[in-house]
């Protein structure tokens, strides 16, 4: 079965850091894309950053460029998401999701969303 397993939010102050993880199983790490997203309360869901196993590339949003990073390891199936500089307004439930071939992601289908982890940033 697939599983994308995110982990890692929690309460941080303003300016800190957290990191992000999510780790796949049940496909072909190496041939997909895996992507964060994250959705606050009221707002839509916003594609933060993407990284491509299959062909390198990645991208990451004008949001959060400068202050979050986004890795892969190969050798545990898993995807970082390194959050620094945190602001209030990145408070948000953060999803990672995969499909395969190269970044952006698309439209993941449903078997390939995470369940989220959330992210609070105090002010």
């Amino acid at each position: 079965d697939v599983q994308l397993q995110a982990s890692g939010g929690g309460l941080v102050q303003a300016g800190g850091s957290l990191r992000l993880s999510c780790a796949a199983s049940g496909f072909t790490f190496d041939d997909y894309a895996i992507g964060w997203f994250r959705q606050a309360p009221g707002k839509e869901r916003e594609g933060i950053s993407c990284i491509s196993n299959r062909d390198g590339s990645r991208n990451v949003a004008d949001s959060v460029k400068g202050r979050f990073t986004i890795s892969s390891d190969y050798r545990k199936n898993t995807v970082y998401l390194q959050m620094n500089s945190l602001k209030p307004e990145d408070t948000a439930v953060y999803y990672c999701a995969a499909e395969w071939g190269a970044c952006p992601l698309i439209r993941p289908s449903r078997d390939y969303w995470g369940q989220g982890t959330l992210v609070t940033v105090s002010s």
